[in-house]
């Protein structure tokens, strides 16, 4: 019998039959099922279940993709992305043609299971290290893009990723950014390398914890300009401004909370006079710093300028009970969420 959070009818979004390209909740919906296309796409494989078992194609059929490319890893030859291609708007479709996206390409998070376990859990390891960006499968995505886009441009592509996924959507368009190309991005319960402060249930002990991370993290910076710091740095934050991802989080899930916290506290260092403070702190870390002074190459992955963030505070005992859970994609294509949404700008 077929596993059911593998199977369209009975866990994806059957209901949503109709798609307005101009709600939001339907592009996230459609978004986060074509990222579980792929960890679907490699259970397929590692099941070997091919042609009429396979259990992959109803997640893109659905809403009308065909499948172009899987990306596979070099390493261990497992699946880790894929670019779908949306074919001609249904009739109930066309008024919003204009917000669909062309392409897609979407790429999943870990999956527990040997065959391709020991090589993403490598790779989540290495995404603490902040050498993820160093990976051939990091590389893989990179020149995948960079080609969709030179063949294609970049006004009708998305890219989508979940946890680990979400990491390498991050990387590959924040690089794009830099270059001026401006890609619509979903980035499902995205990774943030940090303490967890979150956990934290005093709100002045936070923010206390929080001015004082900025202010020794600023002052380390401005210590080591001249010294080790890229002149570049600064100016490729600024660059990545304008591009603004769509961040989901789940508040009370630790691995991508902390985005909460540190949109949340950007925008009161700026309301207490501390903003000048903060646009040095928040483009660092202070164990990078110190990476740096020592000549270790360091990239954040995680920190970026601007988003748009959607937090998701439907109680978790209604998650569970709908199959959900704090980091799960499946969380995501839900369209009866409790979500809180806002728009932060880098300044």
């Amino acid at each position: 019998m077929a596993p059911e959070k593998d199977t369209f009818d009975l866990s994806g979004p059957t209901d949503l039959t109709h798609i307005d390209w101009n709600i939001p909740a339907h592009r996230r919906s459609v978004a986060a099922s074509l990222v579980q296309g792929v960890y679907v796409l490699e259970r397929d494989r590692q099941k070997n279940r091919l042609e009429h078992e396979a259990l992959a194609p109803a997640w893109w059929e659905f809403f009308h993709f065909q499948l172009l490319r899987k990306l596979v890893d070099d390493a261990d030859l497992s699946i880790f992305g894929a670019i779908y291609e949306l074919k001609s708007p249904t009739s109930d479709q066309n008024h919003s043609a204009a917000q669909a996206p062309r392409f897609v390409i979407a790429f999943r998070g870990t999956i527990i299971k040997l065959d391709s376990f020991l090589r993403d859990l490598k790779l989540d390891l290495l995404f603490i290290l902040n050498a993820f960006h160093k990976t051939s499968r990091s590389k893989i995505a990179m020149q995948a893009v960079r080609n969709l886009v030179s063949d294609v441009g970049n006004s009708n592509i998305w890219l989508a990723g979940h946890s680990l996924g979400s990491a390498l959507a991050m990387h590959t368009g924040k690089n794009m950014a830099i270059v001026g190309d401006f890609l619509k991005t979903f980035l499902f319960d995205p990774p943030f390398v940090s303490a967890p402060i979150e956990r934290i249930k005093t709100e002045k002990l936070k923010k206390r914890i929080r001015i004082a991370s900025s202010l020794i993290t600023a002052g380390l910076t401005v210590a080591m300009k001249g010294r080790h710091a890229s002149p570049s740095s600064e100016n490729s934050f600024t660059k990545l401004s304008e591009w603004s991802p769509h961040l989901f989080v789940n508040p009370a899930d630790i691995i991508c909370s902390r985005y909460v916290g540190y949109f949340k506290h950007r925008e009161e260092m700026e309301k207490i006079g501390l903003g000048g403070i903060e646009r040095l702190a928040t483009q660092n870390s202070i164990r990078d710093l110190f990476l740096t002074a020592f000549g270790r190459e360091s990239k954040l992955l995680h920190l970026i300028p601007s988003a748009k963030l959607t937090v998701n505070l439907t109680p978790s005992p209604y998650l569970r009970r709908a199959h959900g859970i704090r980091h799960g994609i499946r969380q995501w294509w839900r369209l009866d969420l409790n979500l809180e949404c806002k728009q932060y700008y880098y300044k």
